[in-house]
């Protein structure tokens, strides 16, 4: 503590320490511009200039050659869960997995989503909150790991997409409540979301129809009343929170973007009447192409998922590749999310090549996991962009990437708040 607040002295009165320069070939700066030739100079935890041209280190400058690469703000993905790895023996885990079990696994996989170029993540659905402590420990250097806004334990109905009882047997169902989160009226979606603020969540993460991967015969059944949507929302805007809303079919979509939530998870049968709605609204739209990809695939494989899962799973993971193409037409708000977790963590930039593939350019796929996915998460004034007063969060990849989408795969440069994680 006395070395820190000395140091904090001496910089007040003799001025910053040395900066880093870092010299990048080109620039995607995550405002639409692409610069060529320029050099970024972080000092501390922030960038302090963009600067035309490779500038000259001065005494005890450190220098960052990229000379031959594009360097880029650090990525955002929204949509992931670090509890979770996908695998034939996931639905087996509830019943021998302890928390801790579950935090020691979210700890290499925080690691992996780090290097893999994500310095900011949007966890959107955890077991026993282990997010939040992994959050924590990241945020006090404890671990290496992305950036990470928690949603804690997603807030279900009974027998809905998120009750953590589904599937089990009826001896060992019991009764989950708000607490747990899994809520039946108003009422108790107000104690959920209070229960959330108070367990230190950063948003509200919900199921407003079936799913895919739970044993429930629905994928798509609207499984909130307009009256819990409108609780939840109006005492999660009460507590400061954003609500997200994992959704795949149109009538659970509308009475969530009626109610005012924040984003759409999914989307997959959103039609133009949804689309419509979320245009007037302002309702984000978080695509997941890669974990549509991915269950179909694995749908295809005997065994992999129960029986009950496997007919979804082959019927919306396909969909949701039409409906982002459909979307980008539109003219949605869209920001980045893959849902990691559902397929192997690391492999987000998967969800690049496919959003190129669905109809956006290189540099609209880019943005939407730098400015659009920073405004999403209400933290476009820190991240987002390669500009001065912002967090130093940045990666780079050999080459052009806007000419090769599918080199963001490949990412060779992490920095995270001016820390060198990757590269030379």
């Amino acid at each position: 503590m006395r070395k820190t607040m000395l140091a904090a002295a001496l910089m007040a009165a003799f001025g910053s320490q040395a900066a880093t320069l870092i010299q990048a070939g080109r620039l995607i700066d995550g405002t639409g511009k692409l610069l060529t030739e320029q050099t970024v100079v972080v000092d501390g935890d922030k960038i302090s200039a963009v600067k035309a041209g490779y500038v000259a280190p001065g005494p005890g400058d450190k220098v960052i050659d990229l000379k031959g690469a594009t360097l880029m703000p650090g990525l955002i993905d929204a949509h992931v869960h670090l509890s979770f790895q996908p695998g034939p023996n996931s639905y087996a885990e509830g019943t021998h997995f302890n928390p801790a079990d579950y935090a020691l696994r979210a700890v290499g996989l925080a690691k992996t989503t780090l290097e893999a170029g994500f310095t900011t993540v949007r966890d959107v659905g955890d077991v026993d909150n282990v997010s939040l402590s992994l959050r924590d420990a990241i945020n006090k250097g404890e671990i290496e790991g992305p950036r990470i806004y928690a949603a804690g334990k997603i807030i279900s109905t009974t027998g809905g997409h998120g009750d953590p009882t589904d599937g089990l047997s009826w001896a060992l169902m019991g009764d989950p409540g708000p607490a747990q989160g899994v809520i039946n009226g108003p009422i108790e979606a107000r104690k959920a979301v209070r229960q959330h603020y108070k367990d230190g969540t950063d948003l509200i993460k919900i199921t407003a129809t079936g799913g895919v991967l739970s044993v429930e015969r629905s994928g798509q059944n609207p499984q909130f009343m307009d009256d819990e949507l409108q609780a939840i929302v109006a005492t999660a805007k009460d507590y400061g929170m954003k609500v997200a809303v994992h959704a795949h079919g149109k009538e659970g979509m509308l009475r969530a973007i009626h109610a005012g939530v924040d984003s759409i998870e999914h989307g997959t049968y959103m039609d133009d009447e949804v689309m419509r709605a979320m245009k007037k609204a302002g309702t984000w739209y978080v695509p997941t192409i890669i974990a549509g990809k991915t269950v179909a695939a694995n749908a295809e494989i005997a065994g992999y998922y129960p029986e009950m899962v496997r007919p979804k799973a082959l019927a919306i993971g396909p969909q949701i590749e039409k409906t982002f193409s459909r979307a980008v037409k539109a003219g949605l708000k869209i920001a980045f999310g893959t849902d990691a977790g559902v397929y192997p963590h690391g492999q987000n930039a998967r969800e690049f090549q496919y959003m190129v593939e669905g109809g956006m350019s290189p540099m609209q796929a880019i943005l939407c996991a730098t400015r659009n996915a920073s405004e999403l998460l209400g933290v476009d004034d820190e991240l987002g962009s390669v500009s001065p007063g912002k967090l130093a969060d940045l990666v780079a990849v050999q080459g052009d990437p806007l000419q090769d989408i599918k080199l963001m795969q490949k990412v060779s440069f992490v920095m995270k708040a001016g820390v060198l994680v990757k590269g030379p």
